[in-house]
């Protein structure tokens, strides 16, 4: 996935690596992550989930940041094994 943003070491632009590192820290409480988002990302929150569930699916994703994206991945199979 790319947004024609320069590719780093594992092929994933810059932003890719921007949503995986948000996702990566803890978060004080409800609101605190979708203003971070907004601010840092300067995409709304609905785009950036749809960017997330992407990044989940892509190996380069999975060689950059591992435990992140394998956490992310148990997740979303729990929640769609629930529906």
């Amino acid at each position: 996935m790319t947004d024609g943003t320069e590719d780093t070491t594992h092929g994933l632009s810059a932003r890719d690596e921007a949503v995986l590192a948000v996702e990566r820290r803890p978060w004080p409480g409800p609101g605190a992550k979708e203003r971070a988002i907004r601010e840092r990302l300067g995409i709304s929150p609905t785009r950036y989930y749809q960017l997330l569930n992407a990044l989940l699916d892509d190996p380069r994703a999975l060689a950059h940041d591992p435990v992140t994206v394998n956490r992310l991945r148990r997740v979303r199979d729990a929640r769609r094994a629930r529906r």
